[in-house]
């Protein structure tokens, strides 16, 4: 089959690989209908994440069809159209049967790789290097599902195949990063980053009765589909956003400020510089201007809920999270303890996802895809990919 292979950093070949096969009996293959890129993608692309190796198959948000089915398998069947949360997990460990998905005990092959730096291994995930437990990606024609019963999801009549796309990742990253916020009648939201999940993460927090949500960012193009969604946007290079939220807030802050950037966020002045050559040096990995500025626009007493993937982060305020008595949630997304809402959301109109996929390739043509993508080219949101 064709697939899109890691090569080394910002070398991206589609090659031809190896089927993939049914190894374990609650396996299924899936025919992969669309796949979609994702910013954490760009960790990998730029060399930020360690132990990926040449040829590994990218890919981890995508819906198909079920071709396969392995002979434990007794939820789904040949035929289903079904979307899969990146994440992997068994559905029978205890952090799976506490909706801590993506914490799963049993899926990640290769603990070792994480215990060193975590101290306990996390699920594994789809395409996202071999810490992560080196599972082959979807930006393929074909993917095997491990774990089926739990991690594939009937996509119902009346959503879209673009639209559930999305509730792969993006929603349900989004949504349970409002969902961390603990919403309460009258707060405001202000979330950082206008990608796929910041704008699931505003939609989400709407939909949980946020009063106001408030988007930042600096592409004309992404806070014009905040506004859309209903959010207030602000361009960081146009305001002074701590000021514009105490402003907004009659100078008290946001009640929970969401970080959808993580380790590649922009930034102005002094610290954009030294975030920078800190990074090119490798004495970070992190460009931690959005988490920085969330924690200091943040309440006291607010919450703080970190969407953003990171790594080493130079220069992290801790002493102004204890002072200010800040509540902080963060997690790799619980997936399968939100989809199947998603996908009500979605089919009664609440949540469109849709919206997100806003340039199409073929998978020959995904290099390109990833370039416009990466580059926010022609106003690119997402890239989605059809084999």
């Amino acid at each position: 089959m064709r697939a899109l292979c890691w090569n080394g950093v910002n070398d991206l070949r589609v090659e031809t690989v190896s089927d993939p096969e049914i190894i374990n009996p609650s396996d299924v293959i899936l025919k992969v209908r669309l796949s979609t890129t994702c910013g954490s993608d760009l960790h990998l692309i730029d060399g930020l994440i360690p132990t990926m190796r040449e040829g590994d198959v990218l890919g981890h948000e995508f819906m198909g069809e079920i071709v396969d089915v392995g002979r434990e398998v007794t939820k789904v069947k040949r035929g289903d159209r079904v979307v899969v949360p990146s994440f992997i997990s068994c559905g029978k460990c205890w952090y799976c049967q506490h909706d801590l998905y993506s914490l799963c005990d049993t899926t990640h092959p290769k603990p070792e790789l994480q215990e060193p730096l975590l101290g306990y291994p996390t699920a594994g995930i789809y395409a996202y290097s071999h810490a992560f437990g080196g599972y082959s990606g979807a930006h393929a024609e074909y993917v095997r599902v491990p774990f089926a019963d739990t991690d594939c999801f009937l996509v119902p009549d009346g959503v879209a195949d673009d639209a559930a796309l999305f509730i792969s990742d993006a929603a349900p990253t989004g949504f349970m990063g409002a969902d961390f916020c603990n919403i309460h009648q009258g707060d405001v939201i202000a979330v950082w980053g206008c990608g796929g999940v910041g704008l699931m993460a505003q939609q989400g927090a709407m939909i949980l009765g946020a009063e106001r949500v408030i988007a930042i960012d600096k592409y004309p193009e992404r806070l014009a589909q905040a506004e859309a969604f209903g959010a207030i946007p602000l361009d960081f290079t146009k305001v002074d956003v701590i000021e514009a939220l105490q402003e907004l807030t009659g100078g008290r802050g946001p009640d929970a400020c969401i970080d959808a950037v993580g380790m590649e966020a922009d930034g102005t002045g002094v610290q954009k510089v030294y975030d920078g050559v800190k990074q090119a040096l490798h004495l970070e990995t992190d460009r931690g201007a959005a988490l920085r500025q969330a924690m200091l626009a943040v309440r006291k007493g607010g919450t703080l809920s970190i969407l953003g993937v990171y790594g080493v982060m130079d220069k992290f305020p801790l002493g102004l999270i204890m002072n200010k008595g800040i509540t902080v949630r963060t997690a790799q997304q619980h997936g399968q303890a939100y989809v199947d809402r998603l996908l009500e959301y979605t089919q009664r109109g609440e949540l469109t996802p849709a919206a997100l996929a806003t340039h199409r390739f073929s998978l020959e043509d995904s290099p390109k895809g990833y370039h416009m993508f990466k580059h926010k080219e022609d106003g690119c949101l997402r890239s989605v990919f059809v084999p």
